[in-house]
C-alpha cells in the first residue's frame, strides 16, 4: 500500500516527506494507521555518524493509532482496535519470560537497528530502492505502520488515541523506573535530573506513589515550573553549586533513597549518586554516554547504581495502568505534549532539542 512518511536519508540530513510502498503485513505483523507519533530523545540516535541505524530509515517508536489489517497467525489484536505502539521483543527469552522484556538480549537487534532481521525490506521508496522501517519494530513517523503482535497494545477506545504514543516509551520509561524498578513507595525521597518528558514523567509517577521529597533537577527554568505544577516538591538548577549537597539539605541530611538519571551525561550521573542516602539506588535511563566515572566510597558504603530499560515494564500491562491514571486526572501526561504536523518534523526536532517544548507528537 502507498503510505507517506519521514525519510531521513543521512544522519546530517533534514527529513523527506515520501511516499513509500509498504508491505502488508506477514505472519506475526500488525498494520496501524498512526494517529500521533511521539519524537524521543531516543530517535535522535538517528543523528549520530556511523552505521548504527542503516539509511534510508523512518524513524519513530512511540506510535499510536488504529489498527487496519493483521497478518497471519496474529490473535488478541483486531482490526478496527486502538493500539499503542512499543518497543519490540523476542517473547521467548528468560527475561522476556520474567516479566522483563526490556532486558531481552535480541533488544539491539529489534529495536535500534531498523534493518528487516530476514533481509527483506518492507517499504520501497519511488525509485524501488528498499528504506528501513524496523525502528523499535514500527518507524511511525508515517501515515502507516507495520508492528508486531509483541509490540502493539489494544487500549480502550474512549480516549484520545492521538495523544497516547508518548505512552510507548518516554513516558512509559519514566514512570515505570520509579513505580517498577525503583519501587518507589509512600514516604520515600527521590532526585530526578532532567525535567524533559522522562524525568516528568518519572515526578509524575512518584507522586503518584506517595513520595514525600520529590526533587526535580533541569537546567531550564520552564521545566522546573512544569515540575513543580506536576508534582516535585522542590526544585534546583542544574547549574546551581553542590546539587548533591542540596538535595542532601532537603531530605534531612542524609541523601535521597532513590535518584533518577534521564541525562546520561558524566558529572550529572556522580553527582545523582552523591545526592543518596546510604542503601539508596540510582536508576540509569539516559542514553548516549560511553562510560562514566564514580567515587567508589560511596557504593562501598551501600549505594547501588542500577540500569533501567524502559521502565522494566511489561508494555501491554503497564500502558493500560498509566491510561487509568490520566483518566483519574493523576497522571496528566498530556500536559508534556505539543503537537506539529508531520510535514513540520524537522521544526519539532529543533523545539525539543532547544528545549522550547518536551514532547512532540506529530500528527500525519
Amino acid at each position: 500500500m502507498q503510505i507517506t512518511a519521514a525519510v531521513l536519508r543521512a544522519a546530517d540530513a533534514p527529513y523527506t516527506i515520501e511516499s513509500l510502498d509498504l508491505a502488508d503485513p506477514g505472519p506475526g505483523e500488525v498494520l496501524v494507521r498512526i494517529a500521533g507519533a511521539g519524537m524521543c530523545h531516543t530517535d535522535l540516535l538517528g543523528r549520530v555518524p556511523g552505521d548504527l541505524v542503516a539509511k534510508p530509515v523512518v524513524l519513530g517508536h512511540e506510535g499510536s493509532g488504529v489498527v487496519e489489517a493483521v497478518g497471519p497467525g496474529v490473535t488478541g489484536i483486531a482490526e478496527g482496535d486502538h493500539v499503542v505502539m512499543s518497543f519490540d521483543a523476542c517473547g521467548a527469552c528468560a527475561n522476556c519470560r520474567a516479566g522483563v522484556p526490556g532486558a531481552c538480549p535480541q533488544m539491539t537487534a529489534l529495536n535500534m537497528l531498523a534493518a528487516p532481521l530476514d533481509g527483506r525490506p518492507r517499504a520501497t521508496d519511488a525509485a524501488g530502492e528498499a528504506v528501513h522501517t524496523r525502528w523499535f519494530g514500527q518507524s511511525s513517523f508515517a501515515t502507516h505502520a507495520l508492528g508486531t503482535a509483541r509490540n502493539v497494545v489494544p487500549v480502550t477506545r474512549d480516549v484520545p488515541v492521538e495523544k497516547l504514543g508518548p505512552l510507548g516509551c518516554g513516558v512509559q520509561t519514566g514512570a515505570a523506573s520509579v513505580l517498577i524498578s525503583l519501587g518507589v513507595g509512600a514516604g520515600d525521597g527521590i532526585a530526578v535530573f532532567g525535567a524533559g518528558a522522562v524525568g516528568l514523567s518519572a515526578v509524575m509517577a512518584a507522586r503518584v506513589a506517595g513520595a514525600t521529597v520529590i526533587v526535580a533537577v533541569d537546567l531550564h527554568e520552564s521545566r522546573l515550573d512544569l515540575a513543580r505544577e506536576l508534582g516535585a516538591t522542590h526544585t534546583l538548577n542544574g547549574a546551581d553549586a553542590d546539587i548533591a549537597g542540596q538535595i542532601r539539605a532537603i531530605s534531612g541530611g542524609e541523601g535521597v533513597q532513590y535518584a533518577l538519571d534521564t541525562t546520561a551525561v558524566p558529572e550529572v550521573v556522580s553527582t545523582a549518586v552523591a545526592s543518596l542516602r546510604t542503601t539508596g539506588v540510582c536508576g540509569l535511563v539516559g542514553v548516549g554516554a560511553s562510560e562514566y566515572t564514580l567515587d567508589a566510597n560511596l557504593l562501598l558504603m551501600g549505594r547501588t547504581v542500577k540500569g533501567i530499560i524502559e521502565g522494566d515494564a511489561v508494555p501491554q500491562t503497564f500502558i493500560p495502568k498509566m491510561i487509568e491514571l490520566w483518566r483519574q486526572g493523576r497522571f496528566p501526561f498530556d500536559r508534556l505534549v505539543t503537537s506539529y504536523p508531520l510535514d513540520q518534523i524537522d521544526q519539532a526536532e529543533a523545539d525539543a532539542q532547544s528545549g522550547k517544548v518536551v514532547k512532540p507528537v506529530l500528527i500525519p
